[in-house]
């Protein structure tokens, strides 16, 4: 006989935290958030100072999944090239789900638009990891300037998903074909 065992309220609290920002935005109220969760708000209160730290704690924990769904396992034995690439093909398959709302890090930082806000921070250190291994593999595959070219790909990573993220563009077709004119410009092997 197997019992189902409910989540903590605590992890019902994170869940409900990354559904409801991720379909409609950070801005949801504490009370939807709760109510999704089957949390009350005084159990809220005293698992997280804030829905500010919820919201922090919520973008954190999904942090590993959304990295691991992004970036090719370390030591693959692809080139760089190909290894940038698929960070691109992944965020072109995702993007066509229709729950696809652009990347969440990205969403957040927009709407708080405060960068010391503490969801804001978490956010802010995704998006530096995605540049970093862009940089890293840039550099890897002897590009001319890696670190501008890390800048460049999370240009069109952030504008790609942004655009798809909202209904305006699909990527299919689009966003390989600018990152390679990228890739080309710098060298990359």
């Amino acid at each position: 006989m197997t019992t189902d065992v409910r989540p903590s309220p605590r992890e019902r609290l994170l869940e409900a935290a990354a559904t409801l920002t991720y379909r409609d935005g950070v801005g949801i109220g504490v009370e939807a958030l709760c109510k999704a969760a089957g949390v009350s708000k005084r159990s809220m209160y005293q698992l997280f100072e804030s829905k500010d730290e919820l919201l922090a704690a919520s973008l954190e924990r999904r942090t590993s999944v959304y990295v691991d769904a992004l970036l090719p396992a370390a030591d693959d034995g692809r080139s760089p090239r190909e290894r940038i690439l698929h960070v691109f093909e992944r965020v072109e398959e995702q993007s066509g789900a229709p729950e696809f709302h652009g990347c969440p890090f990205l969403a957040a930082q927009i709407e708080l638009k405060d960068r010391n806000h503490p969801a804001s921070r978490v956010a802010h250190q995704v998006k530096e990891r995605l540049t970093a291994f862009f940089r890293d593999e840039a550099a890897q595959g002897e590009a001319g300037d890696p670190a501008l070219l890390a800048r460049q790909l999370s240009l069109v990573f952030d504008g790609a998903s942004a655009r798809a993220g909202i209904g305006a563009d699909t990527l299919r077709g689009l966003v390989a074909p600018t990152v390679t004119t990228l890739l080309d410009a710098a060298g990359v092997r």
